[in-house]
This record gives C-alpha cells, structure tokens and sequence, in this order.
C-alpha cells in the first residue's frame, strides 16, 4: 500500500495495478484515488470499465492498444473477472506489451498467486494487497474521524465499539456515522451511546454463546440462540458459525507454544487480531480432543439436517444443550 501512495504522489505509475484483499474499504478508497490520479476524474471517453465474469480478454487488447484522445493516457479498469484466480493466458502474454499510454487496474477478491498472470503483474507492474488492519491502526482511524468532529471517546469505548464493529472498515463507517448522528451537541462519546446505537455483529452472539457453553450457562446460551433466531439468522447459518469458532478455537490450541508473536497467531487462526485475548481465554476451556470432538459433531449435524434426517432449528438447539451441560 506504501508504494501505491508513493506512485500517486509522485505521479510516476506503473502499466498495470493489482488491487486485491479482504478489505473492502481500502480497496474501494484507493480504486478510486488511484484512477483519479490517472486521469481527471471528468474525463470519460479515455476511461473504461469492465466488471464480472465472461468479460472477453480481447476486447481488453483491443482496446488497450488505442491510443488516448488529448490524454497522457488511458485507463482501463477491470474488476472482479477472476482473470487472476483462473487461467487467462491472452491477458498474461500480453502484459510485457502493454502500450506506455495504457494502465490496465485490475480489481480481484480471489488470485491465484502461482499463475503466470499474478506473477507478470507483480514482476512489471503492481501488486496492492488490502488486509485487514488491526485493533491500533482501526482506533487511531477512527480517532482521526471523531477529531475532526471534535468528538472525544476513552480507550475503554474505543474497544468496545471495535468488539462491536468487527474489523470490516466499512462496517465501521456506517457504526461510526450512527455514532455521531446519536451524539450530536455532545463531544464525548460514551459506552452507553455505542450499546445504544451500535448494532452487534452476528459472529459477537456466536462468540458469546460459545463463551456461555464453555461456562456452562446453558440458559443463557439457549436465549443466545432464540435472540440469533429471532432476528432472522438461518439455522445453518448459526451452525456455520458455531462450526468455525470451534475451529478456530482448535487453531489455536495446536498453534500455542510454537513462539508466535500475536499478530502472527491471530493470522494463522482467522482470529481478529483484537479478540485474540477473548479466542485464548475460551480455548483454555477446551483439551485438543474435545474441540476436534465438537468441530466433528457440528459436521455431523449439518450432514444430518442436509439429508433429512434432523430438523435444522431443533439439531443446533441439541448441539447447544449438549456442549453446555454441566
């Protein structure tokens, strides 16, 4: 990301861009920021735009090999067309020859890092990876905002907002905007304005429910589930979830002791990098063989449900009542 920032500006860029990562936001940020410093943002008969699979590599060529009217250059912008996660052999023959007028910016959520079309990018144009930022980086983001606002907010709010918000900086925005809508006339925000407005992700209940069954709090729990059903979550989809913590949880019990800084850990074992703590402390809970165990039974429940033999509500509600048993 450092080096995109240095090529917009100084002006100097590279033939074809990369954009790619799990964080939407950013991506979506430096799309824009990027074909704005290519081109004026009016102009339109030297810019196109291409999104979706089925999208023909030639027309791209084609249209690449054009020179630019009254322009330095051309843009083309390419976005979700799976060129980088599949084969696309025309487009990466064709890179060494990208024209000095032209800059092709590709815009992917999948890539596949060992086809020849990822690797000719990152050998002669730019690969920008959008991951996403941890606990620090998001907090002093949004303590920029809220200053700009003249809002103040303690460090104990900050990471209650986060534990609320998840990771996703477009999630985030939205909260945040909610936020300051709620608190107008006021510069300080306080932990009752986040539980007053700040709407909790699905995967904190998840995290809260599988924090009541290692606690064994089977009633709290069982109303963890009715508050999930009841705001209209899938059953599947709970058990989805319930499935992946679990994992996770066994992630980390096999990572620990292999001398791995948090960061590093967090990564390894999907976890965000701010819930780490929260992950270890429930994982401590749990042997090896009983986390495998449970990340079996959430397997077999959903076998179960797919082939008729279990009602999906009442098979998560037993898979509940049965880890949280005292």
């Amino acid at each position: 990301m450092k080096m995109l920032m240095e090529d917009i500006k100084k002006g100097q860029f590279k033939n074809i861009y990369l954009l790619t990562g799990e964080e939407l936001y950013l991506r979506n940020q430096y799309k824009k920021r990027l074909r704005n410093a290519l081109l004026d943002p009016e102009d339109t008969m030297n810019a196109a735009s291409f999104e979706g699979k089925g999208i023909n590599p030639r027309e791209i060529i084609d249209l690449s090999e054009t020179m630019p009217f009254f322009a330095e250059r051309r843009v083309i912008m390419i976005e979700n067309s799976g060129f980088v996660k599949n084969t696309c052999p025309e487009l990466a023959e064709y890179i060494p020859e990208i024209p000095e007028s032209t800059c092709l910016i590709l815009i992917e959520s999948e890539v596949d890092k060992r086809g020849k079309l990822y690797k000719n990018i990152k050998n002669i144009g730019r690969v920008v990876e959008f991951k996403r930022q941890d606990e620090r980086t998001l907090a002093r983001w949004v303590l920029g905002t809220l200053k700009k606002e003249g809002k103040n907010i303690t460090e104990e709010t900050m990471h209650l907002f986060l534990g609320r918000t998840g990771s996703d900086m477009e999630n985030i925005e939205k909260e945040l905007e909610k936020l300051l809508c709620y608190t107008l006339g006021r510069d300080v925000i306080t932990t009752m304005d986040v539980e007053a407005v700040c709407t909790e992700q699905t995967e904190n209940r998840i995290f809260d429910m599988v924090q009541a069954i290692t606690e064994k709090d089977q009633r709290k729990a069982l109303d963890l589930y009715a508050d999930l059903l009841a705001m209209k979550e899938p059953p599947m989809r709970i058990l989805y979830l319930i499935t992946r913590q679990f994992n996770q949880l066994l992630q980390l019990k096999s990572l620990s002791g292999q001398g791995l800084d948090k960061s590093e850990l967090a990564k390894k074992a999907g976890v965000p990098p701010f819930a780490l703590g929260k992950y270890q402390a429930q994982c401590r809970k749990f042997s090896t063989e009983q986390l495998r165990r449970a990340v079996e039974d959430c397997v077999e429940t959903e076998e179960k449900v797919k082939t008729g033999q279990m009602d999906d509500q009442i098979s998560v509600e037993l898979l509940i009542i049965k880890y949280s048993r005292k």
